[in-house]
């Protein structure tokens, strides 16, 4: 490498599209992040992407991005997609390696809360050596509390305040929790206590799946992450040290340009 290599990682997400730039200075090993993007998924495929054939052409051009050396993706679920003249990766190698880029662990547990699905990997050494996966429900993901606060009237950061003195709601179906919730509206609680028990929801749908994830320290990631209730409470109901990096939404495309640095060093 003569100069400054840019990689561009994309992970493509259920409801949103998150994109970084890095750059890899030449003879060092260290990225420095450039710039993230975040683009509704719909949106996103509308105006800028085009599948030909197996791969998936992005006009970056019109994105206002520039040329890259190096283009990484990863995708949900088993949606996928090799970007023309990218590489892609799976998703749980993406958030693996975007965790370890952030933190700097290499023994940890991560709890991905994403859009429409959550992932639990055990990670020892730098290595997944376990993992939970689960998009067939939304009851513990991003879009619960997106339907939920759009309930109460409030924002996702006003629901974000709250964990103290939660109202107990035992629907374990994000569609049938919301008749529940509407029905402890009617009985009067208040929106403090509300918010504090559709939190509390999510925290009781992940604490039964970490009993099989040994560990001191939980890497918390996701747009959920940026719910500090829900932060709160995991740490509590875990007994557990929370680590969240500074870009929880963006782990996976984060981790797409490392996967894209190693490229790079072949």
């Amino acid at each position: 490498m003569l100069g400054l290599e840019t990689i561009c990682g994309i992970d493509l997400g259920s409801r949103s599209v998150k994109i970084a730039l890095m750059q890899l200075k030449p003879g060092e090993d260290r990225l420095e992040l450039l710039r993230l993007d975040r683009l509704d998924t719909i949106h996103f495929y509308r105006e800028y992407g085009r599948k030909q054939g197996e791969n998936l052409v992005v006009d970056f051009e019109a994105m206002g991005l520039p040329e890259v050396d190096c283009l990484v993706s990863t995708g949900y679920g088993r949606n996928t997609l090799k970007l023309a003249g990218g590489e892609a990766i799976p998703e749980l190698k993406a958030h693996v390696l975007g965790a370890i880029q952030q933190t700097g662990l290499t023994d940890f547990t991560l709890v991905d809360l994403g859009g429409q699905d959550s992932k639990i990997i055990q990670v020892r050494k730098g290595k997944m050596v376990d993992f939970l996966t689960n998009d067939k429900c939304a009851a513990s993901s991003g879009r619960y509390l997106e339907n939920m606060a759009n309930i109460l009237d409030v924002s996702l950061e006003e629901l974000g305040k709250h964990a103290d003195n939660p109202v107990e709601l035992n629907s374990t179906c994000a569609v049938f929790g919301e008749s529940e919730l509407i029905g402890k509206i009617v009985e009067g609680f208040p929106i403090t206590e509300l918010a504090a028990g559709v939190n509390a929801t999510i925290i009781k749908r992940i604490l039964p799946l970490l009993r099989s994830f040994p560990g001191d320290v939980l890497v918390f990631t996701g747009g959920v992450a940026h719910n500090r209730a829900v932060a709160k409470l995991l740490e509590e109901g875990t007994g557990r040290r929370i680590v969240i990096p500074p870009e929880p939404q963006f782990n996976g495309a984060i981790g797409c340009c490392v996967a894209g640095r190693d490229l790079l060093d072949r």
